[in-house]
């Protein structure tokens, strides 16, 4: 296996985390009965580049289909971060009426509406149809199709030029990064600006959020495997911003070269950071990967000792990120008696490798637990408030990431 960075040859192992099921992809009822299919779930680092990449990866048709269940607009802490995102690229870039902003994977409009709200135009590319149906009835122009050169050639000669491109939480999805990269080069307007938001691997490194790793996420990103890739395509990274969403995020500030002003010292302390979690140090690799399995001890540990005291024991969140856990830890609905989603299109249905039912809040008056893991760790805080509204004085709160703790 060759680097999708570079082409070099990939021998290093960041963790492997065995096999497991594609984690979005939930189980209808009439199908728990069929054999589920599981792919291997190993990291790679590159020794040339340190792009961090899945050993294998699977096409992407089969990750995000017409049935895709994840749409942003659920979560309340991602929409009020998407207004102030969008509050601020206005101000800072001065962005009018006559401008136009394209998100490439916009999913069901969740921040185009902001942008949308302040006058200006935009512009949706959401590959998933169902998600994509969803913004157009929001009244959020979307074209559901991949993003890539093709694409960016074609929109370019329809005339698009956008002052602002974002990709939040995109990034890693893309198998063919070159492909992708150098769409951005077609179409951003000369003086344009992309913004690029995506979970940090040095957070992943230290904070041990191995169950970030899933099939839909090809690569695990980093400032320095993305600047030669960025600079290939006549594109700098001129900015950079250290986010808290999904466990600690950076958000990168992408222009042609030559055209914006470098912040040194935002970058100067990125880089430093990644230096104190470099991919390639064989003793992190090596941290890491004993770290997740003492998770994956403890949590056994607990859920059992849980069970046996005769505890009702729930999972919040039928997130990917809850999926990989489940999966790797070996948890089944012996273990956890169904899962709480608020979003609809997930209820019903039984998480991929655990079988384990999804159903929404009301199960949880009809049969209210005695202890709840919060699988979306990344939302305890908004999770928490809302089953406190719900759930008895007295139920417990845990989670597995980044130890197995309960939350006061």
């Amino acid at each position: 296996m060759n680097c999708r960075g570079c082409g070099f040859e990939l021998n290093d192992v960041l963790i492997d985390l065995g096999h497991s099921a594609i984690s979005n992809d939930l189980i209808l009822r009439s199908d728990l009965a069929s054999p589920q299919t599981r792919y291997p779930l190993k990291v790679m680092v590159c020794r040339n580049c340190s792009f961090v990449q899945l050993s294998e990866t699977l096409e992407r048709d089969a990750l995000f289909t017409n049935e895709y269940v994840y749409f942003s607009s659920f979560s309340d802490t991602w929409l009020v971060h998407s207004q102030e995102f969008a509050a601020a690229m206005i101000a800072r870039f001065k962005l009018s009426e006559s401008d136009l902003i394209v998100e490439v994977a916009s999913n069901d409009g969740y921040l185009l509406q902001y942008f949308q709200q302040s006058g200006i135009s935009v512009l949706g590319i959401e590959p998933a149809e169902n998600v994509a149906k969803s913004a157009i009835q929001k009244g959020i122009p979307t074209v559901s199709e991949f993003f890539g050169l093709e694409l960016a050639k074609k929109l370019a000669g329809e005339g698009f030029r956008p002052k602002l491109m974002s990709a939040n939480n995109v990034l890693a999805h893309v198998p063919d990064i070159h492909d992708f990269v150098s769409g951005f080069s077609e179409l951003l307007h000369p003086e344009g600006v992309i913004s690029f938001e995506f979970p940090h691997l040095s957070n992943l490194i230290k904070e041990n959020q191995f169950d970030t790793i899933y099939h839909e996420h090809f690569s695990y990103l980093s400032y320095e495997s993305l600047n030669p890739i960025f600079l290939k395509y006549s594109l700098e990274i001129f900015d950079v911003e250290q986010l808290p969403t999904h466990g600690g995020s950076l958000r990168l500030f992408v222009g042609f070269k030559n055209k914006h002003t470098i912040n040194a010292t935002a970058i100067n302390s990125v880089k430093s950071i990644e230096g104190a979690w470099n991919p390639l140090d064989r003793e992190v690799c090596k941290t890491l990967q004993m770290q997740s399995r003492q998770i994956k001890y403890d949590l056994l540990d607990e859920l059992l000792k849980l069970k046996r005291d005769g505890l009702r024991v729930v999972g919040y969140g039928a997130a990917a990120k809850g999926n990989t856990l489940l999966n790797y830890v070996g948890i089944d609905s012996d273990l956890i008696d169904y899962v709480v989603d608020l979003n609809p299109a997930k209820q019903g249905k039984f998480l991929p490798g655990s079988l384990i039912p999804v159903d929404g809040m009301n199960k949880l008056i009809d049969s209210p637990p005695d202890a709840v893991l919060i699988l979306a760790w990344n939302l305890a805080p908004e999770i928490h408030t809302q089953l406190n509204q719900v759930l008895a004085d007295g139920t417990k709160y845990f989670v597995a990431i980044p130890k197995v703790s309960y939350l006061l």
